[in-house]
């Protein structure tokens, strides 16, 4: 893998658990829209922060990670038999930047999981990370970092 020197853009998202259906676009640049998982019958929201009018394939790649993450999340925290606090969320953010003369992506996977005890997290966060097909694929192909909030 080569580091990136130079980051010339970041797509950030933020995926939260939701009941309700959402499905919304603004002028300012923020698209709110309904995910959902395979077999999963929960709704999240997610919120891509958008700098233009239209998302940025960084933005749309770290939106379809981190609707596959947080839903992988779901299923390690219900095999484990932890209850996730409500605001649980995902927060992804990719960087397109230039390491030399070529372009490279890299990203940033954040678990935020208040209230929840750091190494039970922890714990949560790697098992997410080895069942997301996307964490998968990216996995020795670019720089990805894995944090963990629970404060």
């Amino acid at each position: 893998m080569s580091k990136i020197t130079k980051v010339l853009a970041t797509g950030k998202t933020r995926t939260t658990g939701s009941d309700s259906a959402v499905f919304s676009g603004n002028h300012e640049g923020k698209l709110d829209i309904q995910l959902s998982a395979p077999g999963n019958s929960t709704a999240r929201t997610h919120h891509f922060a958008a700098i233009e009018a239209h998302p940025t394939a960084e933005q749309l790649f770290a939106g379809a990670w981190s609707a596959c993450y947080s839903a992988a999340v779901g299923i390690v925290a219900k095999q484990m038999k932890v209850a996730l606090p409500a605001d649980t969320a995902v927060e992804i953010e990719v960087d397109l930047g230039l390491g030399g003369n070529e372009y490279f992506i890299q990203a940033r996977l954040n678990l935020i999981v208040p209230g929840i005890a750091h190494e039970l997290a922890t714990a949560i966060a790697h098992g997410a990370d080895a069942m997301c097909p996307y964490s998968k694929a990216t996995k020795g192909n670019i720089d990805v970092v894995l944090n963990v909030v629970t404060a």
